[in-house]
């Protein structure tokens, strides 16, 4: 019979959501984490797991996608249109296609089965780094052709209308906005999202790149891949040219 085990210690810093059907796996992860000060949620299934990552009561999300009831990337797919809450995706499946349809469609960060519990905590400190939750930041404002940002609240908006986009786009694009005008290199890029240098076969940040494109509607365009180089975010609109006469 499935256990939910839950623990909210009185002095927890981060409260995390494992989705998990592996017991002994979450057993392990449960103890590990708590002793390092971290509130542990576990849910053995995708149904009753995306109810509890829509309550609002956690930092962070780890989730399974291999899950009884509901798949972790449909209960991702449900979670991402309510919610922007970070979310690592957790697999056994390592296959390039696989880690693609998590960032496709909103993970923040993708960690394969096995993993080192110490790498797992590093990741889910970064990831919330980048969130900004639970964190009281001054009010900055950076605005680039039309493009708005605000880090203290994580908001966006593209000539005065409101986009969504999840933490690790909103990350991407803050960078690209400081260093308008400059290409960001891929190692760059990288170690400053996922604290890694940039390998030829990772195509997550592409992904997201693209995807945040696609969110900015016409002013995606601001964002130029520089192939094999970087990204740059144009500080300066190039005026049309007038056509031959």
């Amino acid at each position: 019979m499935s256990i939910d085990i839950r623990t909210i210690p009185a002095d927890s810093e981060i409260s995390v959501l494992l989705i998990d059907d592996d017991q002994e796996l979450c057993e392990l992860m449960f103890e590990f984490l708590v002793t390092r000060g971290i509130a542990v949620e576990v849910i053995h299934d995708g149904r009753r797991g995306l109810a509890r990552a829509l309550s609002d009561e956690h930092d962070l999300i780890l989730l399974d996608v291999m899950l009884p009831g509901l798949e972790g990337f449909e209960v991702l797919r449900q979670v991402r249109r309510r919610s922007t809450i970070p979310i690592i995706m957790l697999t056994a499946r390592t296959a390039r296609e696989d880690r693609v349809a998590g960032l496709d469609s909103g993970a923040d960060d993708y960690l394969p089965k096995p993993f080192e519990p110490e790498e797992l905590v590093a990741r889910m400190r970064a990831v919330l780094r980048r969130s900004g939750r639970g964190v009281t930041q001054v009010s900055e404002v950076l605005e680039v052709n039309g493009v708005r940002l605000v880090p203290g609240t994580r908001e966006v908006h593209c000539e005065g209308q409101p986009v969504e986009i999840t933490t690790t786009e909103f990350d991407i694009l803050e960078i690209l906005i400081r260093s308008a005008g400059r290409i960001v290199s891929r190692n760059e890029m990288s170690s400053a999202i996922y604290r890694r240098p940039a390998s030829a076969q990772d195509r997550s940040l592409d992904v997201h790149v693209s995807h945040l494109r696609k969110k900015l509607g016409e002013l995606g365009l601001l964002i130029r891949t520089i192939r094999g180089v970087g990204y740059l975010f144009c500080a300066e609109v190039e005026a049309p040219q007038e056509s031959p006469r």
